[in-house]
């Protein structure tokens, strides 16, 4: 008689997700299985009306759900949990003089990291992993000292006693159906002192987490290594002062405050999902999403390379130059990163256009969106098409964290020492 497989007891991992939007990290990691979110919190600044909070509200339940200012919220009021998740605002992450002030903080959103730094920094129970998601370009920021903002804040995980993986992921590259390019960074509390290059490559290339879930193939003969300061405000004044590109590649590895960073490419040999695949049929499209007859030339206009004279605001005359985009878009590839104006009836540059079987052009329809994210049909369902194209151009590809979420787990099961 054969044996029952054995039955997998391990806890769910308690989830805290941060800067919540719609839900795309709940979908991924519910999808992956092992994970339970116990609080959430969604709040956009400045906004009557907190539509994403609400729809996350429909869709996941009001119970441990907080929509408020993050940062208005008390430590204490934020339950114990096993991973802290987030996508938060990329936008300036300078210390000034010291994190106890806000006066030490530099750009508005930025400020947003320090929240949950804040959080990490008084939790009693620190969270045994974090997950968090930023556009590329996180690298490289700001513009005068390349790599300034990622360094603060892995130098600052590293003072709270989290070692950090890092990783660059095209979700395109791994069978997705969007060219949605996000930077994932994986903490864990782990030890303090730094690898040894033998060691930290085979973290990057075989052994951590982001190689284990994204296969790659390494672009340069060995990683990159330098130590962080450890003092934030001389880190902030004086990382890369003199550089004009960042020390950061697009994978790495920071334990005890030395970094090794490598250049890598994606290696998939699995199924791909293109444009084409996600459409629905043509009978089921609103006719509000087909462009009419007279919009046609200025569609084209728009989509179409040009080299002109424009004059600025102040009377200053320039030479403008870009080149063409696909007109419509292609549909035996993935489609192009949506982004958040991709809604509404406005002739536009970025906005996606497909052709119909009958020969007619259209938008895509806030459905085509979320599946472009691999949400679940109509999850923005409930407020106006405009919203749910703006949803979508700020979430993030689920089926990234789905696999991310299911590295956690088996590494969470695995027995220590192996």
């Amino acid at each position: 008689m054969a044996r029952s497989p054995k039955r997998d007891t391990t806890p769910a991992l308690r989830v805290v997700e941060l800067f919540a939007g719609v839900g795309g990290f709940r979908i991924g990691l519910e999808r992956a299985g092992g994970f339970q979110v116990v609080w959430s919190n969604q709040w956009e600044p400045g906004k009557r009306k907190q539509l994403a909070s609400d729809i996350y509200a429909a869709r996941f339940g009001a119970e441990h759900h907080v929509c408020a200012d993050i940062a208005g919220v008390p430590t204490a009021d934020i339950p114990d949990h096993d991973l802290l998740v987030g996508g938060f605002p990329c936008q300036d992450y300078s210390v000034a003089s010291t994190l106890k002030t806000s006066k030490g903080l530099v750009g508005k959103k930025g400020v947003l990291w320090w929240q949950i730094h804040r959080i990490l920094s008084e939790k009693r129970n620190k969270p045994g992993y974090l997950l968090l998601e930023n556009v590329d370009r996180l690298l490289g920021s700001p513009a005068g000292q390349r790599g300034r903002d990622f360094a603060v804040m892995l130098s600052s995980l590293n003072a709270l006693g989290y070692a950090v993986e890092w990783r660059v992921v095209n979700a395109a590259d791994y069978g997705m159906p969007q060219r949605r390019k996000r930077i994932f960074l994986f903490g864990w509390r782990g030890p303090r002192k730094a690898l040894s290059p033998k060691a930290a490559e085979a973290l990057l290339t075989a052994d951590g987490l982001f190689a284990s879930v994204f296969p790659l193939q390494p672009v340069m003969a060995a990683p990159e290594r330098f130590v962080l300061a450890d003092d934030l405000a001389r880190l902030s004044k004086g990382f890369n002062k003199r550089g004009t590109v960042s020390p950061f590649h697009n994978a790495g590895v920071m334990v005890g405050g030395t970094v090794y960073t490598q250049r890598v490419r994606a290696h998939f040999d699995g199924p791909l999902t293109t444009l084409g695949q996600v459409l629905q049929e043509e009978a089921q499209v609103p006719k509000a999403f087909f462009i009419p007859k007279g919009q046609l030339r200025q569609w084209a206009y728009l989509k179409g390379a040009k080299k002109e004279s424009r004059a600025a605001a102040n009377g200053h005359h320039y030479h403008y130059a870009e080149g063409a985009m696909a007109f419509p878009d292609a549909l035996d590839k993935a489609a192009r990163t949506i982004i958040t104006g991709e809604g509404g009836i406005s002739p536009s540059r970025f906005k996606h256009v497909v052709g119909t079987p009958s020969g007619r052009l259209r938008r895509l329809t806030p459905v085509e969106l979320e599946r472009l994210n691999m949400f679940p049909d109509d999850h923005t369902a409930g407020v106006p098409d405009t919203w749910r194209a703006f949803f979508m151009g700020n979430a993030l590809v689920t089926g990234v964290v789905e696999r991310i979420g299911r590295g956690i787990c088996i590494r969470h099961r695995r027995p220590e020492g192996t």
